[in-house]
């Protein structure tokens, strides 16, 4: 008689591994040295906040690019895990770089067509070497679940500035259009790290990558991704807000004493310290689903951002209010902060809008 064993769901698996931590150390410490605070304040008041050269040493030099991408086609043949890794350091950092919106939508919109389109592969392996920026043309506030626009002209392309190709929606397909064949007018984005844009491709441009039925399958499986490890940002946002709130109130003083010893206070840190457990928990959870390709990955990825685009709002809020009068300034990176989670909080869908997709998932009805 054949012994035949049930097979068993791999265990989720929230902590971080010791190349993680790696990884890591190796972000944070190009961050720290070519990208501070005070280096992003002076770049967004010039024409581009990107800092000149960084791009290249995250995505060529460590090979942050490619993470996604496996190694038959040119990339590291990491995880999802080990990319959310990377988008919490750009969080703590408030970094402008393309990493969300090339590195992670525009390489999994890709890798989802790489099997069925040469033309895909290639474009895939460009993007692994960091050779080359994507993005894929459509509004930063799209939703996994909602219907890509395939309009002429679509507005609040993020980092359309940076891009040397568009993933271009359109109703016979997706279409990838070189940059040069595009106009990109800049708009003015309430985050002014991260640049937003009207894209125009111009008409009968770019080289077909797949059918319309492929494709929606494909935008969304990028978008998914994208949703799911922005709450690795969010996260990142919220753990540098309460690690310099922390520091700030152990510094300053009132009545000789330090402001962080006031119980007011420190209710109100506690509480944040543990909003950000949950906001990990939830943000690791998404990235382990999505890099198991777990059949639950779109509830988990809607469950982290219900929740992480909140904590990451109100740890900044409160980063600015726990400062005080200093948080207020322009001097002070806490507003860099608060406008990147308040422009996160809708970006790949809004909190409302994922809450309605968990309804559905379940079977509830949605609240009104």
């Amino acid at each position: 008689m054949t012994d035949v064993t049930e097979p068993t769901e791999q265990p989720l698996d929230l902590l971080y591994s010791e190349t993680e931590d790696d990884l890591r150390a190796a972000v944070r410490a190009l961050l720290t040295d070519r990208a501070g605070h005070q280096t992003l304040l002076g770049r967004i008041e010039t024409d581009s906040p990107y800092v000149p050269g960084l791009w290249k040493s995250l995505a060529a030099d460590i090979g942050a690019a490619g993470l996604l991408v496996p190694e038959k086609l040119g990339g590291q043949g990491a995880s999802h895990r080990e990319a959310a890794v990377v988008l919490e350091e750009l969080g703590r950092a408030v970094t402008p770089l393309p990493y969300l919106t090339s590195g992670v939508v525009a390489t999994e919109t890709l890798l989802a067509l790489a099997e069925e389109s040469e033309a895909a592969a290639g474009l895939l392996a460009d993007l692994a070497s960091g050779r080359t920026v994507a993005v894929l043309a459509v509004p930063l506030s799209t939703a996994p679940d909602a219907e890509p626009p395939v309009a002429d002209s679509v507005a609040g392309v993020a980092d359309a500035v940076a891009a040397d190709v568009f993933l271009v929606p359109r109703a016979e397909g997706l279409y990838a259009v070189p940059a040069a064949e595009a106009s990109v007018e800049a708009q003015t984005p309430l985050d002014l790290t991260r640049p937003l844009a009207r894209v125009t491709p111009t008409a009968g441009s770019g080289t077909l990558l797949a059918g319309p039925g492929a494709s929606r399958a494909a935008v969304r499986r990028g978008l998914l991704a994208g949703a799911g490890l922005l709450a690795s940002e969010q996260l990142g946002l919220a753990e540098w807000c309460l690690e310099e709130t922390v520091r700030h109130t152990r510094e300053r003083h009132q009545f000789n004493r330090p402001v962080g010893s006031f119980q007011a206070l420190k209710h109100r840190m506690a509480q944040l310290w543990l909003d950000l457990v949950g906001a990990r928990a939830a943000a690791r959870a998404a990235a382990d689903a999505l890099a198991t390709g777990g059949a639950d990955a779109p509830l988990t990825v809607a469950v982290a951002q219900a929740y992480c685009s909140k904590v990451a709002v109100r740890a900044a809020e409160e980063c600015v209010q726990l400062h005080g009068g200093i948080g207020m300034t322009w001097e002070h990176p806490a507003h860099l902060v608060l406008k990147r989670a308040k422009s996160d909080q809708i970006a790949l869908g809004s909190a409302g809008r994922h809450q309605d997709a968990i309804a559905a998932m379940v079977g509830l009805e949605p609240p009104l």
